[in-house]
C-alpha cells in the first residue's frame, strides 16, 4: 500500500489491474476455475510440508493421516526447498490471465501474489527465519514450539493418536539440532540475538531441560492425554525415555551454543547492526504492516498519535479526580491500586481467568448487533503454559480446527497478575477473542467464498489492525458505558499500540538502546516494568511487527467511516463487517475491496 494513500487519501483506489466498473461486471469463468484449482494445489502441497498446520486445521486424517506423526523439516535444506517451491508457485501464478478473472478471483490472485512476493523479498537476507532475524530467541525455536504444539494441538483419543504423539516427540531432538545448526551458520555471518535476549533464552531452555523427564510438558501432558482417553499408561514411559535419551542431549547441545553466543553478544537492540540491517527493517516492516513507510515516517506517526491519545486519557483521569503527574504516572498509580489487582496466586489467577470468561460471554451476547455472520466454533480462555510464559506475549489467539475437534483458544500470560490490572482486561478480551481475532480468523476459515489457501492466511496489518479496531467497536457499542476506568483501559491499549510505533522504529532505525526504549514506553503507557520489558524484548526479535497494529487500525477505521459517508442511510455495519468472509489480505487490497464492494 502506498504511503501517501495511507496517510493522506480518502479516495485513491489501489492501482492494481482493472478499473472498478470492469471488476464489478466480471463473473466467474474458466480463468477462475483454473485459478482455484491452482491455489488448491498450492494449499495441499504446502500441507504436506507443514504437518503441524494440518493438525491445527484438523486435516491430518484420511489420506493425510500420516501427517499426524510428523513434524516440519526446519533444516537449512528444508528452508531451501520451501523457497524453491515459493518461486515455482509465483511462476505458475503468473501464467494465469488476471484480466480474465472475476472480482473475487482477482482478489484471490492479488492476495496470493503479495504473499509470494513478500516471502521472496525476505529471502534476499541470508539469515533468520522470515521476518524474524534470529533463529534462537525467547520466542523462536523448536525447544519451545514443539512442546507447546504437542500440548495444545495434538489430540490423543485413541492408540493411533498416542503412537503419532510419540513419533512426533521422537523428532523433536532433530528439530532442536536443526535450529542449532542454522543458528551456528547465522553466527558466522554475525547474526545472533543481543545479550539480554540470550539471557531469557537460556532461562527458557533451562525451564525445559532442568527438570525430571516425567515433569516436562512433553511427558506430563502426554500422560494426562492417555488417562483422559482411557489408554494404558505404558506409552508415557516411552515418552520419558525419548525425552531423557534424545531430547535432553539436543537441548544440552543447543544450550552450549547459546552460552557461547552470550559470551560475545552485544547489548545493541536494533537490527541496524546486522548485515544490510536498515534494508532488513524496511522490508520486515512492510511485510508486517503491508504499508510502505520509512522508519522515520513510522516514528513521526507514532509521536503524533501518542500525543492525541494521551489527551483523551488525561480528560477522563481528571474527571476521576486523578490530575497530578503525567498521564503515564497516573496510569502507573492506577495500576498499583489494590482494587485493580488480582492476587498473584493460583486462586487470584483463576479468578482473573473467570473474569475474562465472563467478558467473552457478555460480548458474545452483543455480537448480533454488529455482525450478520457469527463463527460456528466456540472460543475458550486459557493461561499461557507456565513453561513458556517468561518469553511469551501477554495474550494471543489460536484458531479452532475446521472439523470442530478443538475450539479457538484465547491465551493470556499470567506470569504476574500485576501486569494485568482489572481496568484493562475487557479490552484484551475484545482484542484476542470477540469481536477480535476469533471473529476475524474463524469467519475466514469457515467461509465458502474463498479458497482453502486463503482461509488461514494472515497479514499482520489486517489481522492486528482488525483486532484493534474491534476494541474501538466495543466502546462504540457501549461496553464501557458507566465504566470510566474500563474506557481508560481501552484508551491505554490504543496508547500502547501507538507507543510501539515510536519504540520499534526507535530501536531499529534511530539506534535507541533497550533501556531507552523501555523507559520511553513506560513513561507514556504506564504499563508495569515487567510487562514493558517483555514487550520491548519482543520488538527486538520481530522488527516491524509491533507497528502493524495501529497502522492497520487506522486503515480499518478510515475505510468504515468512508463507507458510511459514501452510503449514507444505506450503510449497514453488519454488511460492512461481512468483508471478513473474504479472508485476510494486504491493506492495499482491502482498500480496493471495500471501495468496490460497498458502493
Amino acid at each position: 500500500m502506498d504511503r501517501r494513500a495511507f496517510l493522506l487519501s480518502g479516495g485513491a483506489v489501489a492501482a492494481i489491474g482493472l478499473m472498478p466498473e470492469a471488476l464489478a461486471q466480471t463473473a466467474p469463468g474458466a480463468a477462475d476455475t483454473e485459478l482455484r484449482a491452482l491455489l488448491d494445489r498450492f494449499f495441499y502441497d504446502r500441507l504436506q510440508d507443514s504437518p503441524e498446520q494440518a493438525t491445527s486445521l484438523g486435516l491430518d486424517k484420511g489420506e493425510r493421516a500420516a501427517l499426524r506423526a510428523r513434524l516440519s523439516d526446519n533444516s537449512a535444506a528444508g528452508q531451501a526447498r520451501h523457497l524453491a517451491r515459493t518461486r515455482a508457485e509465483r511462476a505458475a501464478l503468473g501464467k494465469i490471465d488476471r484480466t480474465g478473472l472475476s472480482f473475487n478471483g482477482q482478489v484471490d490472485y492479488d492476495v496470493v501474489q503479495y504473499q509470494l512476493d513478500r516471502t521472496i523479498a525476505g529471502a534476499r537476507f541470508p539469515y533468520g527465519d522470515g521476518f524474524s532475524p534470529y533463529i534462537l530467541s525467547q520466542q523462536n525455536g523448536a525447544y519451545q514450539d514443539v512442546p507447546d504444539f504437542l500440548d495444545n494441538a495434538h489430540r490423543v483419543t485413541n492408540a493411533a493418536d498416542a503412537d503419532a504423539y510419540l513419533a512426533r516427540l521422537s523428532q523433536m531432538a532433530k528439530a532442536v539440532d536443526n535450529d542449532t545448526d542454522r543458528q551456528r551458520a547465522d553466527t558466522a555471518k554475525g547474526v545472533f540475538a543481543p545479550d539480554y535476549i540470550l539471557d531469557t533464552t537460556l532461562k527458557l531452555l533451562g525451564d525445559v531441560r532442568d527438570v525430571e523427564p516425567t515433569k516436562t510438558v512433553m511427558v506430563a501432558s502426554f500422560a494426562k492425554k492417555l488417562a483422559d482417553a482411557k489408554l494404558p499408561p505404558a506409552r508415557a514411559a516411552e515418552a520419558e525415555k525419548i525425552v531423557r535419551e534424545q531430547v535432553f542431549p539436543a537441548l544440552d547441545r543447543q544450550r552450549a551454543l547459546v552460552r557461547e553466543l552470550r559470551a560475545k553478544a552485544t547489548h545493541d537492540a536494533g537490527v541496524w547492526r546486522l548485515p544490510e540491517g536498515e534494508a532488513y527493517y524496511a522490508v520486515a516492516a512492510e511485510g508486517y504492516t503491508t504499508v510502505s513507510m520509512t522508519g522515520d515516517e513510522i516514528h513521526k506517526l507514532g509521536l503524533e498519535q501518542v500525543a492525541e491519545i494521551e489527551g483523551r486519557i488525561d480528560a477522563i483521569l481528571k474527571a476521576e479526580g486523578m490530575s497530578q503527574g503525567t498521564v503515564g504516572e497516573r496510569l502507573v498509580a492506577l495500576n498499583k491500586r489494590p482494587d485493580q489487582l488480582y492476587p498473584n496466586t493460583d486462586e487470584g489467577k483463576e479468578a482473573l481467568l473467570n473474569q475474562l470468561r465472563a467478558q467473552v460471554a457478555a460480548m458474545y451476547k452483543r455480537l448480533p448487533e454488529a455482525f450478520a455472520t457469527l463463527p460456528k466454533a466456540p472460543v475458550e480462555v486459557r493461561r499461557v503454559p507456565p513453561s513458556i510464559q517468561a518469553g511469551a506475549p501477554g495474550g494471543y489467539y489460536q484458531n479452532a480446527t475446521l472439523d470442530g475437534s478443538r475450539p479457538g483458544i484465547y491465551f493470556i500470560n499470567l506470569r504476574d497478575t500485576f501486569d494485568r490490572p482489572k481496568f484493562g482486561l475487557a479490552t484484551l478480551s475484545h482484542h484476542e477473542a470477540v469481536p477480535g481475532h476469533h471473529m476475524q480468523v474463524m469467519l475466514a476459515m469457515e467461509s465458502t467464498e474463498i479458497p482453502l489457501i486463503r482461509r488461514r492466511g494472515f497479514f499482520s496489518g489486517y489481522g492486528e489492525g482488525w483486532a484493534l479496531y474491534t476494541e474501538q467497536l466495543a466502546d462504540e457499542m457501549g461496553m464501557f458505558d458507566g465504566d470510566p476506568l474500563g474506557r481508560v483501559g481501552y484508551l491505554q491499549s490504543f496508547l500502547f499500540r501507538a507507543t510501539r510505533l515510536v519504540v520499534d522504529s526507535g530501536m531499529h532505525v534511530k539506534r535507541w538502546s533497550r533501556e531507552q526504549a523501555t523507559d520511553w514506553f513506560m513513561a507514556h503507557t504506564g504499563i508495569a516494568r515487567g510487562r514493558s520489558q517483555g514487550e520491548i524484548d519482543r520488538y527486538t526479535i520481530r522488527p516491524g511487527q509491533a507497528c502493524s497494529y495501529k497502522i492497520g487500525h487506522t486503515v480499518w477505521a478510515r475505510l468504515r467511516d468512508e463507507t458510511r459517508a459514501r452510503q449514507g442511510d444505506r450503510f449497514d455495519l453488519k454488511q460492512f463487517h461481512d468483508v471478513l468472509k473474504l479472508g485476510a489480505m494486504p491493506l492495499s487490497v482491502l482498500e480496493r475491496v471495500v471501495r468496490e464492494r460497498y458502493v
